[in-house]
């Protein structure tokens, strides 16, 4: 055989036998997509309960849950990747019943969709149960309401994770007992997104309280009400970067809190913000206090456009910011000198 020959043939053989590894892949793929499957909730259904068909669906499936006359008494946890629970109806209501004494859904899964179910009285012994307890990565929850419980939405910290919350409700969450409950709390993320959606009548802790590295509020309603209590509409603890474009923002006559609107770098200003930007929101101050729509004490400017302001209100402050950082460089020197004194009494222990 000719050397160009065999150069022909195994050219050949090898096209064959990618084709066929493509082919392979594909199929596999397609056997895949074909064992995800769609598990039915409702008193017609195979499952009475969410928990039901949640305990048994695989990663990729979905579960559709029917409305039932007083909602389920119910909770779950979502161990699934890429699962997506949704309610196919207006009415689809979760309540009163928590799960490992967290939250009506706590989910340990990544990549995780909930849409168009209401969760609402979630109480635990600790004061601070939820709606969701997320603790998985990359949550995203539409068309939901979360009323009435400690928290709506209690995230633990996931670096890399994104939470995206779109058109959506949030109503009278929130309260202060052995520790402050809010409407949603946000752990250490790298992104929460939160658009279309309305924050009212929190009680006592913050509507919008985050430490994700990046904090997006984009054409929100976030306002007190008559009858709210809470503190800080948005409440970003470590200094993280916020972007709020298009918001409408109310600060009630029962705040508990009429010091600022929006809080940047409260607990501790050791993340530094790339960016501070706020375009066209629309903020009025009921109270009779002044309020500053931005407490900044992050250290790095604020963009601030097209704001509108009504009521005792001033756009841009510091107050504070120096008082507070002498009480987070004491912290520091008094948690320095406390390690320093363990270890040299760990070292004359090991010596005697």
């Amino acid at each position: 055989m000719s050397a160009g020959r065999g150069f022909a043939t195994a050219l050949s053989t090898l096209a064959r036998w990618s084709l066929s590894m493509f082919a392979l892949a594909m199929g596999l793929c397609c056997v895949g997509t074909a064992w995800a499957k769609t598990l039915e909730v409702g008193p017609d259904q195979e499952f009475k309960a969410p928990s039901q068909a949640i305990a048994a669906a695989a990663d990729g499936d979905v579960v559709e849950i029917a409305p039932v006359k007083d909602g389920y008494f119910d909770c779950a946890v979502l161990r699934a990747n890429h699962l997506t629970v949704e309610g196919k109806g207006a009415d689809v209501v979760l309540t009163d019943k928590t799960c490992e004494g967290k939250a009506i859904f706590v989910t340990t899964g990544n990549d995780i969709t909930i849409r168009n179910i209401t969760f609402t009285r979630a109480r635990v012994p600790d004061g601070n149960g939820a709606g969701i307890r997320a603790e998985g990565s990359n949550l995203t929850v539409e068309k939901s309401r979360f009323i009435n419980n400690e928290n709506g939405i209690l995230a633990a910290d996931a670096p890399d994770s994104t939470i995206r919350i779109l058109d959506s409700e949030f109503t009278r969450n929130g309260k202060c007992q052995n520790a402050c409950a809010h409407g949603i709390y946000i752990g250490s993320i790298a992104l929460l997104h939160i658009e279309g959606t309305k924050f009212f009548d929190t009680r006592d802790g913050h509507h919008v309280k985050s430490r994700a590295a990046r904090t997006e509020l984009i054409g929100n309603d976030i306002e007190d009400g008559p009858n709210g209590t809470s503190s800080y509409l948005v409440d970003i603890s470590n200094g993280g970067t916020l972007i709020m474009e298009n918001n409408i923002l109310e600060k009630g006559p029962h705040s508990t809190n009429a010091r600022a609107a929006i809080m940047i770098g409260g607990d501790d200003s050791s993340r530094k913000p790339i960016e501070l930007t706020f375009v066209n929101n629309s903020f009025v101050n009921v109270g009779s206090a002044i309020t500053a729509f931005v407490l900044n004490w992050s250290g790095v400017a604020p963009s601030l456009e097209g704001n509108r302001l009504r009521g005792p209100v001033v756009l841009l402050s510091d107050d504070g910011l120096w008082v507070h950082r002498l009480r987070e460089y004491l912290g520091w020197f008094k948690a320095r000198i406390w390690r320093m004194a363990r270890r040299t009494a760990d070292t004359i222990g090991a010596l005697l």
